[in-house]
């Protein structure tokens, strides 16, 4: 009998991806009944797909599904789908919307994001010797816990405001102003931290840095502008694949550069993103154009990949090995990350003079952490900066505190729409987050 030959690599990539795909599209049907975003049901699959439910069962399905040799083309598509998720999370900030924000709802924005940071950081002083990565420096495992405590996914935001009928309502104006200007800090201390990381001693962290600094302002003086003319020109002699062309190589390189530096490369994504044409002002018939004829078949392409960037990390999440120790952990994460946010977004605006109900939905609002924790903890787990315990505890944080963001503000019943004052407007369109597979 001849001896059936071995499946190529590619051709269990690309089985791999049509498991990832169907299951998400199954779960996200399931779970919109249950008035969830799509991130739940990604999220869900890739815990379905890993050891902590399929690897229950025998014959060791994980690994007979995601073999090694197939998981390192499957991270790099997982990673091109992460690289444009973070490039239209970029394009969605305007940063002159957020700059006249700033001054009616900065103080919120800054508690929001400093209590959060200052409960995580306490917390990560207390667990460090326990969950930190071997030979991690103290103040990058402080820092970088801090930082995750302190996210708030306004990705996820923007659908979990759709869905809720709270796109059009000051809440909602103040959720994603105060989650955009948090997210943006929580990024420019990741950067901070990938270097401290990642580099060798105080002089490798000061040439990262520098070289950080040389990258963005080559970015805003030299990129921008003829990034700005180019497009223009090629929009009027109607080219699409030329627009696209420009755009993806421009945030590709833009995130090959920054992964050289010394940093991830989804800063340099996200840093190509802000460059791009906004909505507003004299731009707005270009950004509009972009927005209809590449960033649309680029919402597409990411809603698409990112799915298998979540099963990958499901991968990597055992939930039978927490012990007792692990679900106490599980226990204190959850209530610093819940506690630090209502202490920090809820107290603030009911100070401020909101009800004591909107008071209430603004901090679920800002406890949702969904898809940019996920992120933000897969950077962690590729630096080593966090245990395996610890990586799967946080896991977990991000999909409570998302999963309650739906049922809590139907409990709240704040689904009329209400005229938004114009000091506060949403920073990101709901039109263009990430739509489901």
């Amino acid at each position: 009998m001849v001896p059936t030959a071995p499946i190529p690599v590619e051709a269990v990539v690309l089985a791999d991806i049509a498991i990832v795909i169907a299951v998400c599209a199954v779960l996200t049907r399931l779970l919109r009944r249950l008035h969830q975003p799509p991130v739940i049901a990604e999220i869900a699959a890739g815990l379905l797909l890993g050891p902590s439910l399929l690897g229950m069962l025998p014959g060791d399905l994980p690994d007979r599904l995601f073999p090694a040799d197939a998981r390192l083309p499957l991270s790099a598509v997982a990673n091109l789908g992460l690289a444009l998720l973070m490039f239209l999370c970029g394009w969605e900030l305007d940063s002159r919307q957020l700059r006249s924000n700033t001054r009616n709802i900065g103080a919120l924005a800054v508690l929001a994001m400093a209590v959060p940071f200052a409960l995580g950081g306490g917390f990560a002083v207390l667990i460090r010797h326990q969950q930190a990565g071997p030979g991690v420096r103290p103040a990058a495992f402080v820092l970088f816990l801090a930082t995750a405590f302190s996210i708030t996914a306004f990705p996820v935001l923007a659908r979990i405001l759709r869905d809720q009928g709270l796109t059009r309502t000051r809440i909602g104006g103040m959720a994603m102003t105060c989650a955009a200007l948090c997210d943006v800090v929580a990024w420019c201390v990741l950067v901070l931290v990938t270097a401290l990381a990642k580099s060798n001693g105080t002089a490798g962290f000061v040439q990262v840095l520098g070289l950080t600094a040389g990258f963005a302002a080559v970015l805003v003086l030299v990129v921008r502008p003829l990034l700005r003319r180019a497009l223009a020109r090629l929009n009027e002699r109607g080219s699409d694949s030329a627009l696209t062309a420009v755009i993806l190589s421009g945030l590709l390189v833009s995130a090959f550069v920054t992964s050289w530096i010394g940093i991830h490369p989804i800063f340099g994504a996200f840093a190509f993103g802000l460059l791009m044409p906004r909505r507003t002002g004299a731009e707005r018939g270009l950004g509009d154009e972009l927005t209809q004829r590449v960033g649309i078949p680029l919402d597409r392409a990411a809603a698409l990949l990112l799915p298998v960037y979540f099963v990958l990390t499901g991968l990597s999440v055992d939930v039978r090995k927490l012990g007792l120790s692990g679900l106490l952990l599980l226990v204190g994460a959850l209530a610093v990350a819940t506690v630090g946010k209502y202490l920090g977004a809820a107290v603030p605006a009911r100070l401020s003079g909101l009800g004591g109900r909107d008071a209430l939905a603004f901090g679920t609002l800002m406890n949702t952490r969904g898809l940019t924790e996920i992120v933000v903890l897969g950077i962690g787990r590729q630096l080593g900066l966090i245990s395996a315990e610890l990586f799967t505890v946080m896991v977990l944080v991000a999909l409570l505190t998302t999963a309650q963001a739906g049922p809590l503000l139907r409990r709240f019943k704040l689904t009329a729409p209400l005229p938004v004052p114009d000091p506060v407007r949403p920073v990101v369109q709901p039109s263009r987050e990430i739509q489901p597979v």
